[in-house]
This record gives C-alpha cells, sequence and structure tokens, in this order.
C-alpha cells in the first residue's frame, strides 16, 4: 500500500512539473509576443532546456502542501521523489 501511494505522488509531480513547463512556455511566449514553439525552440536549441524543467518544477509545491494537508504523507514523498528527479535532469542537461 505504501509504494502505490509514492507511485501516486510520483506520478502527480511528474504530471505537475509537465504542465508547469507548458505554463512557463506560454507566459514567455505571451511575453515575447511570440509562438509557443518558437519559444520552446529559443530555449532548446540555446541550450537553455534546464530553466524550463526547473522553473516548471514550481507547481509541485502545492501538490506536496495540499498532500500533506490532507494527511497523505506517502504521496507527499512521492512528489518529493519527483521534484528531485526534475532537478537532477535539469542538472544533467546543464552539465552534459
Amino acid at each position: 500500500m505504501m509504494k502505490k501511494e509514492i507511485l501516486i505522488g510520483f506520478l502527480t509531480g511528474i504530471i505537475f512539473n509537465a504542465l508547469g513547463v507548458i505554463l512557463v512556455i506560454w507566459l514567455l511566449s505571451m511575453a515575447k509576443g511570440s509562438s509557443f514553439q518558437a519559444t520552446f525552440d529559443m530555449y532548446y536549441y540555446g541550450g537553455n532546456l534546464w530553466m524550463l524543467i526547473t522553473l516548471g518544477a514550481l507547481p509541485n509545491l502545492a501538490a506536496f502542501f495540499g498532500f500533506l494537508r490532507q494527511n497523505r504523507e506517502y504521496r507527499a514523498r512521492g512528489v518529493l521523489l519527483a521534484t528531485f528527479a526534475a532537478a537532477i535532469s535539469a542538472y544533467l542537461i546543464y552539465f552534459l
């Protein structure tokens, strides 16, 4: 049961991170007046994809504290694992 709860939290964290990346790209494209694809391409080909991943992890805070408020500590641990996975992937993209 514990592993299932952690997995649910991890998947929630990955989904929130993906939605956060989409939101960040959309906000940046609106600020620059360019298309969504052009903004993503600019960060991807410019070698700054790690910035989008780290900023996209911010909505995980809401999921983490939401699970803690509901007394679902194992799901909050899963969200924390997803946040660590995003941080490690951003680190690897930046340095490799």
